[in-house]
């Protein structure tokens, strides 16, 4: 497929020169297991076109900017009744976090004398001359925590909502601080656990690596499901979705000031986050004040079990490689080669030969203390994850990809080892005076995005049961294949996880997905996105009435994977004052894959919108605050595996 013929090109200016012929580094190679003989840890001076050479600009305007206008964070233990509205607050800001009082485990039957503790976290508001509540963030995953994004990112998301604005996120039931906890590796006194990092050892490779690989595939994922079964049997019932919408209700009215009645949320959640706001709009359509949902979820394709709509766009994400490359040249896409055509098919040459010759990478103590092999699956599995976010990765994938062509594994083993390879984030600053734990911590682990397991049960309590045998999901997987050539296989490992679940939910809702909410939604999608395309916001919106659906003219995963100021002055006037843009509004990005950016007093280098009614210092704020988010990490995205 030519990309070029399937949609217009964000890019106008075309590129730099390049030779009309392929890069000798296309050459002939060893069909032999090669070694790469530098050593891992060494840096390219080609990578991070975008990233390295700003991080330095990017961390003394943030530390400038923040040092001025950042509030102090401070731990703080609230007491129950004293959180509502302003109460107990100052103009400072700060962070606050609390353990919540109990809520039924069982919100069906609140006799049951069981109890989940819900741990929530909240970045309070600095401007509180028009203060204007609370909004809740929801991260994804499922599993991811919003304890952890809120510590982390606070001051970033309250730069595109507003400074009157408290920003507000939670563990759901089984992730992070919140209880019940949910591991399929339990322990006892009597019963050591047996390491989940050994089991994880077992893990087949990608569906079509090999002939026969599903198989096994279908046998692991059901016996890691038997064993969850027999841990988690008891509070796996409740950790689904509808109670934790129920949940989130609770925590709306106990922020809400003394004496209103029904408050309304605000909400801001992206991917599985979607799903999580369309469910609440669908069970609590009167307590809508205000919903983003950034980067839909299908809900009814999700909750069926045999979801295929997530990979619409897939292939449009991996095709924007090709063409962005071609389009940057040789000097600023190691991978390039005369046209998109050749790229993709440099890439297909790649992974065969890949498939067949591994290539090893020695060990070098002490920051790799044992050799690595880089496998198709693990190459492959790369490409998908890469999807996620190209303007941060695509450039260090081109890198990747150049150097295993030379049979250098040493940038593969970095890349995957360091999640999206360095720039140091300037919230890493902030760590020392962000709250890291309640006074009287629950269990669990806050400085992860979520957890795996939790994910799965949130997921697959969500779904209906998988039917059928192997021959069945077979059947199934050839379909995800089929959609998308470059991810299809990898993603079918992931949603393979349900094969077996015994674990059935208390209280599951699975639609409809309709409703007349209080005050419309605002769904957003980007024009290509590797898993939650722009059909399925439309198709979510559909249920609505007065909704409107806005496009961000960008790929990768939500919109947070490349800044716009056109979106995020959108989402300002959404939550400030709930003006909609007009139907069919879109937005176009102010940064696209493989040119190089800068942020200086002024903002994007290449910035193409601003708001006319902001400061220069305003903007620079908000670049700094979407440059911040496009570079946190993505629950849900699925690790990188050198397997």
């Amino acid at each position: 497929m030519d990309p070029e013929e399937t949609r217009p090109l964000l890019l106008t200016s075309s590129s730099g020169g390049g030779s009309s012929e392929p890069s000798a580094r296309d050459g002939t190679r060893d069909r032999s297991p090669r070694n790469s003989t530098t050593k891992p840890g060494s840096k390219s001076p080609r990578k991070w076109h975008a990233g390295k050479l700003v991080v330095a600009t990017v961390a003394v305007v943030a530390l400038w900017l923040y040092s001025r206008s950042m509030a102090t964070m401070r731990l703080m233990e609230l007491e129950e009744g004293r959180t509502g509205g302003r109460r107990g607050r100052s103009s400072d800001g700060g962070a606050e976090w609390r353990r919540w009082s109990e809520v039924p485990l069982d919100w069906l039957d609140p006799s049951d004398p069981r109890r989940a503790t819900i741990a929530i976290i909240r970045y309070n508001a600095t401007d509180l001359t028009s203060y204007a509540g609370p909004v809740f963030i929801n991260p994804g995953g499922p599993g991811g925590s919003g304890v952890w994004f809120v510590r982390h990112l606070a001051p970033y998301y309250q730069s595109i909502i507003g400074k009157n604005h408290d920003i507000v996120s939670f563990d759901p039931r089984g992730v992070g601080f919140t209880t019940p906890q949910v591991s399929c590796w339990n322990a006892s006194a009597s019963s050591p656990s047996p390491s989940p990092y050994l089991w994880d050892l077992l893990e087949p490779p990608v569906l079509d690596a090999h002939p026969g690989v599903i198989y096994d595939a279908y046998a692991y994922a059901t016996a890691f499901s038997q064993q969850c079964f027999s841990q988690i049997s008891d509070v796996g019932a409740y950790v689904n979705t509808a109670p934790v919408a129920r949940d989130m209700l609770h925590m709306v009215e106990k922020l809400a000031p003394a004496g209103e009645a029904k408050p309304k949320l605000k909400y801001w959640g992206f991917s599985y986050g979607t799903f999580l706001g369309v469910t609440f709009a669908s069970m609590f359509p009167e307590r809508v004040g205000r919903m983003v949902n950034d980067g839909n979820v299908d809900a009814r394709d999700y909750v069926s079990g045999q979801s295929t709509h997530f990979l619409t766009d897939t292939d449009r994400v991996m095709d924007a490689f090709y063409v962005f490359c071609h389009r940057a040249g040789p000097d600023r896409c190691d991978f390039y080669a005369e046209s998109p055509a050749a790229i993709e098919a440099r890439l297909e040459l790649l992974l065969e030969d890949i498939k067949k010759h591994p290539v090893i990478v020695p060990a070098s103590p002490p920051r790799f203390p044992r050799p690595e092999i880089v496998s198709y699956s693990g190459l492959r599995r790369l490409i998908s994850s890469a999807l996620y976010q190209p303007l941060l990765i695509f450039p260090s994938l081109a890198s990747t990809l150049l150097a295993l062509e030379s049979g250098d594994g040493r940038p593969f083993v970095n890349l995957t080892s360091q999640g999206a390879e360095e720039p140091s984030r300037c919230y890493d600053r902030l760590e020392s005076t962000i709250p890291t734990e309640p006074e009287n911590p629950t269990p669990g682990d806050p400085e992860g995005a979520g957890s795996a397991d939790a994910s799965k049960a949130i997921l697959c309590a969500d779904l209906d049961p998988v039917q059928g045998g192997v021959d069945d999901f077979v059947t199934y997987v050839d379909k995800l294949v089929r959609l998308s050539a470059a991810a299809g296989a990898s993603m079918a490992s992931l949603v393979m996880g349900c094969v077996g679940w015994q674990v059935k939910a208390k209280w599951r809702f699975s639609g409809p997905f309709e409703a007349n909410t209080s005050h419309p939604i605002l769904f957003i999608a980007n024009t290509a996105d590797n898993v939650t395309p722009l059909r399925s916001a439309l198709a979510n919106a559909a249920g609505f009435p007065g909704s409107v659906v806005m496009i961000q003219d960008s790929y990768g995963h939500t919109t947070l994977s490349t800044p716009s100021r056109c979106t995020a002055s959108t989402i300002r006037s959404y939550f400030q004052d709930g003006t909609l843009p007009a139907p069919d509004t879109t937005c176009a990005p102010d940064l696209v894959p493989f040119e190089p950016w800068s942020v200086d007093s002024a903002g994007f280098g290449l910035a193409t919108t601003s708001d006319p009614g902001m400061e220069d210092e305003e903007n620079l704020e908000l670049d700094l605050a979407m440059v911040e988010l496009m570079m946190a990490p993505v629950p849900g995205m699925g690790r990188y595996v050198r397997g």
